[in-house]
């Protein structure tokens, strides 16, 4: 793979590859030997972007939360690669660490930082906002973690437009740390939920937009047919559902023809649609296996035609 150049998060100084790897499967379908394989060969192939969470993955019998975390925090020491990369980790859901306190996030950045293995999270985002917690109160220990040192940049995650044009308006307001990005749940197949208000603030506030289940928890890498039988935890979690709506059907179609004339896989296709929208700066998509990863890291290299985005939109209306 060329070079690929990096790209400005939002208004931060954090510099990111146009795929981010999502770490949800870390001490989950990957162990940890699978989990170091993923991300070297993420990293070797100019991969800079991590994206994990204080909660992953305590949703799993015997695991208690923050897995993920120390899996990568292990694998940062062994490579000796800190400076090297962009940790993106999240607040709010961890069984010991629940909801936006002030106390509460500065307690779970700390938790965070030590089963990371370092002194900094470059990305914090709140991961579900509680609006039962004030913005002020939220913004001003993010503020603060900021002003420690202990955090570079800030996001959000699940947010409503208006809680976050609040949140953005108290931190211009006060002169505190304000969101540089917004992970929000975005993909071909759903685009309801970001396109419309909240993609407005993002667009007006210049937020960099890095959307969660990019591939629709695996639905647009193909797989999904009708009478196929898929082997994955995931699964279970509904991506297959998207094949009994007509939008599935359509998407899927689009996604085969545009693949097949550039000879690439369908989950390429589906992540440069979404890397090509306004705001979206990085998508983000996990690999359990180093052999799914080139699909994924093929959406720094590929670039889609008007009339093919047009195609994918339409499809997908």
């Amino acid at each position: 793979m060329t070079s690929i150049p990096l790209r400005k998060l939002g208004s931060s100084d954090l510099e990111v590859f146009p795929l981010s790897l999502g770490g949800n499967v870390f001490g989950w379908t990957a162990d940890e030997t699978t989990s170091f394989a993923v991300l070297d060969a993420y990293t070797a192939a100019g991969g800079n972007f991590i994206d994990t969470a204080d909660s992953y993955s305590a949703w799993v019998d015997g695991n208690s939360g923050g897995e993920s975390e120390t899996v990568i925090g292990r694998w940062l020491a062994a490579r000796g690669n800190r400076d090297d990369v962009v940790i993106a980790t999240k607040v709010s859901q961890h069984p010991d660490f629940p909801g936006l306190s002030a106390e509460n996030i500065k307690a779970a950045a700390e938790a965070s930082l030590r089963r990371l293995g370092t002194d900094h999270i470059d990305l914090y985002y709140t991961h579900f906002d509680k609006p039962e917690t004030p913005v002020e109160e939220i913004i001003g220990a993010l503020d603060e973690l900021v002003k420690a040192g202990k955090v570079r940049a800030t996001g959000a995650s699940n947010i409503s437009a208006e809680r976050l044009s609040e949140s953005l308006a108290f931190s211009d307001r006060e002169g505190l740390a304000r969101y540089v990005a917004l992970q929000p749940h975005y993909n071909l197949v759903s685009r309801d939920t970001y396109e419309g208000e909240l993609q407005a603030v993002a667009a007006h506030q210049g937020l960099a937009a890095v959307p969660y289940f990019a591939l629709a928890s695996g639905f647009l890498t193909g797989k999904y047919r009708p009478g196929a039988t898929v082997e994955s935890a995931r699964a279970k979690g509904g991506a297959g559902k998207h094949l009994e709506t007509e939008r599935g059907r359509k998407v899927l179609a689009a996604l085969d023809e545009i693949a097949a004339s550039h000879d690439t896989p369908v989950a390429t296709v589906a992540l440069a649609w979404l890397a090509a929208q306004p705001t979206v700066t990085a998508p983000i998509a996990s690999a359990r296996t180093v052999e799914q990863l080139p699909a994924l890291l093929g959406v720094a290299e590929l670039t889609l035609t008007e009339e093919e985005l047009g195609r994918l939109t339409e499809a997908s209306a």
